[in-house]
């Protein structure tokens, strides 16, 4: 089997505020825009995709319809500097600052409309120690 597409989709009290907040802050276009269902596409990358859904939804079994809580969208790119000086004039919230850490990650941790994580990372080279723990040498950041 094999599969031909992947994204997440994060079940939101306000779907048009939730889908706001990605076109605003984190260049994506909606592909299917609705009350109930927001399919967006990065405008850089279309293989870039994320879904945005009403949590009580009829499409989703009744014990599931809840909003998406403890979920950590990632969101790799170029100049993660850049994109924090975009936060800090969208007047994001900065839960964590950006900042370098050992393992391998240049990054910074804002959150969406709906209380989601955001965290915009940069590989860059990991510490010695952390270089041992990738179990593919060609994934670590040069």
């Amino acid at each position: 089997m094999k599969t031909t597409s992947y994204y997440p989709v994060i079940q939101v009290t306000d779907v048009q505020e939730s889908a706001k907040f990605y076109i605003d802050n984190l260049r994506f276009k909606p592909l299917f825009d609705s009350d109930w269902y927001v399919h967006l596409q990065s405008i850089d990358d279309a293989g870039v995709n994320l879904a945005i859904l009403r949590f009580d939804h009829e499409t989703i079994p009744e014990p599931m319809r809840q909003e998406t809580k403890g979920l950590i969208l990632n969101f790799e790119v170029e100049d993660p500097d850049a994109w924090f000086d975009r936060a800090l004039k969208a007047k994001l919230p900065i839960l964590k600052p950006l900042q370098d850490e050992i393992f391998g990650q240049r990054h910074f941790i804002t959150h969406d409309s709906s209380g989601i994580l955001i965290d915009i990372i940069k590989p860059i080279q990991p510490s010695d120690e952390h270089a041992a723990d990738y179990t593919d040498p060609s994934a670590i950041a040069t």
